[in-house]
């Protein structure tokens, strides 16, 4: 049985950071590309960012280019999500997802497996 757990989410002010994890079980994931997700109240879910497993490949959203970076570290099967610069409009349930997708797959459809989520909340 495939298990997302993400952990990491708190309350943070503006301009601070924040590391996300994700620990993923249940299954070899080699070849599986890796997912942050974002969904703020009463909005969509949306796209952060990817990373392709074991391989390495990785492609950001529009809106956290340059403040957020993912990564992975293989022998553990934990995704991370090193969050920097933090605004009040990164204020969202974040979520980790998997699935064989390439690493440009935005719509969240496209992933099967998902985590619970972790509140992150930016106060200005």
């Amino acid at each position: 049985q495939v298990q997302l757990v993400e952990s990491g989410g708190g309350l943070v002010q503006a301009g601070g950071s924040l590391r996300l994890s994700c620990v993923a079980s249940g299954r070899s994931f080699s070849g599986y590309t890796m997912g942050w997700f974002r969904q703020a109240p009463g909005k969509e879910r949306v796209f952060v960012a990817a990373i392709t497993w074991p391989v390495g490949i990785t492609y950001y959203g529009d809106s956290v280019k340059g403040r957020f970076t993912i990564s992975r570290d293989g022998a553990k099967n934990t995704l991370y999500l090193q969050m920097n610069s933090l605004q009040a409009e990164d204020t969202a349930v974040y979520y980790c997802a998997a699935d064989l997708v390439g690493v440009r797959a935005q719509n969240p459809s496209s992933y099967h497996y998902w985590g619970q989520g972790t509140q992150v909340t930016v106060s200005s």
